[in-house]
């Protein structure tokens, strides 16, 4: 996978690199602006010299015009001590010209931007005459500054542009992530993250698919909640209306007549106190891994437990129960829920595998563990087998029984708050098998 704290290093690591490189190719232009390209004074007398000889003073003045604009420097010829140009003397070279003229090669620093230089050269009219120059260091040092200014600049371009692609490659998955937080905040429930920042392998990859994971288990819960909602305000009303003509009755009638319609009224009160009950387990169930209490627990010794609290109804309704438990199977989870998901597959079993063998199954495989129930009842047709763990579901076989349609539905929370799953099949000699898989503890 790759790692978002390595990419992050890599990029500043090319950052520095590719600065690093910006900054020595410009410091050697400045290196060799400044000393690699010292001027030739006896080379630059001698074509002054020559420039005279060929064009006279006129063309020897356009020379030094042209070598001011290309150089900066101010230079005239001296020929038997007077100038060709004519004219004063530059001041600056007044109190240092008799050892410019009486040596044969002269520069001096008048100060840190100045040189004063004079060359001797005799031209090819044999005649003897001196170069004098004044020339400041201001023009390198402009050029230094501008290349300076250059390499800043040149780095910082190098800096935004690489800079640039690595914040776009970490804001653009977490802009998507806001902008789908955003909308799913705004009701937008089916919001999710654009594919295109689901494939990245590193960590913003990993967050956009946990959080889509996430949207997803919210959206679910949110339309079960409605559904549920939904069907239980359809559930309620047939009881409460019920009772309320029951109570109605029972205000216009006396004695024995008013004594049986309470006694309805009781048994009204008596079926929506179970329907609450198992509407609050249901509600537990969904609460998820919050809501658990912690700890192993041994699926043999639990259907054990469960089958011998069920050995009364079981007698009531003419079944035998079998445990099959070839192993240890132990699992760590909420002890109660389990035992409620348990009993609920039980009472389905008893309820529709009446006058027949119900059989209680445990065991391992690998990392996990099966606890399960098997009846030889009417069994379920098989379009109806996906919705059996929807709540209120009732099938065309639940018809003739009691039962608000929870009890799977119920089992189905437990199994997904554990982190297992629940199955149904029909079997094939008639009868249904319904099964929790749940991870092993440890």
């Amino acid at each position: 996978m790759k790692s978002l704290y390595w990419r992050l290093l890599l990029w500043l690591c090319a950052i520095n690199v590719v600065t690093l490189l910006v900054s020595v190719g410009v410091s050697n232009a400045i290196a060799w602006y400044s000393y690699g390209r010292a001027t030739d004074w006896l080379a630059l007398a001698h074509e002054a010299d020559e420039r005279y000889i060929a064009d006279g003073v006129q063309g020897f003045a356009d020379w030094v015009l042209a070598r001011h604009h290309d150089v900066r420097i101010d230079a005239t010829l001296f020929e038997a001590g007077d100038s060709l140009l004519g004219g004063p003397l530059l001041p600056e070279l007044r109190s240092v010209l008799p050892q410019l003229l009486a040596a044969e090669h002269l520069v001096l620093r008048l100060d840190p931007q100045r040189l004063a230089i004079g060359e001797r050269v005799i031209g090819s009219d044999g005649i003897e005459r001196h170069f004098v120059a004044l020339r400041g260091a201001e023009p390198f040092h402009q050029r230094r500054g501008t290349l300076l200014a250059l390499q800043l600049s040149l780095s910082l371009l190098a800096i935004g542009v690489v800079g640039r692609r690595l914040a776009r490659s970490v804001a653009a998955p977490v802009t998507a992530l806001q902008r789908t937080a955003q909308r799913m905040a705004d009701g937008e429930l089916s919001a999710r993250v654009d594919a295109a920042h689901l494939a990245t392998g590193d960590e913003l990859g990993l967050l956009a698919r946990e959080f889509d994971r996430m949207a997803a288990r919210v959206e679910a819960l949110v339309t079960s909640q409605r559904r549920l909602l939904q069907d239980v305000s359809h559930e309620l009303r047939s009881p409460l209306a019920r009772l309320q003509l029951i109570l109605e009755l029972a205000q216009r009638e006396r004695g024995a007549a008013a004594a049986a319609q309470l006694a309805g009224a009781q048994q009204e009160i008596i079926r929506l106190d179970r329907l609450i009950g198992e509407l609050l387990a249901l509600s537990r169930a969904d609460a998820g891994l919050a809501a658990l209490e912690w700890r192993p627990v041994e699926l043999a010794a639990l259907a054990r437990e469960r089958l011998a609290l069920a050995e009364l109804e079981a007698r009531r309704c003419g079944c035998t129960l079998q445990l099959q438990a070839d192993a240890p199977a132990t699992v760590r989870g909420d002890a109660r829920l389990l035992a409620r998901a348990l009993d609920n597959l039980l009472g389905n079993a008893l309820k529709f595998g009446a006058g027949s063998a119900v059989e209680v199954f445990v065991a391992r495989a690998g990392g996990r563990c099966e606890l399960g129930v098997r009846d030889r009842g009417p069994g379920v047709p098989a379009a109806e087998l996906a919705q059996l763990f929807r709540p209120f579901f009732r099938g065309r076989n639940a018809d003739a029984a009691q039962g608000y349609g929870l009890g799977l539905a119920i089992v189905e929370r437990v199994a997904r708050a554990h982190g297992g799953r629940v199955e149904a099949r029909s079997e094939p000699g008639g009868g249904l098998c319904v099964s929790l898989s749940l991870p092993a503890a440890g």
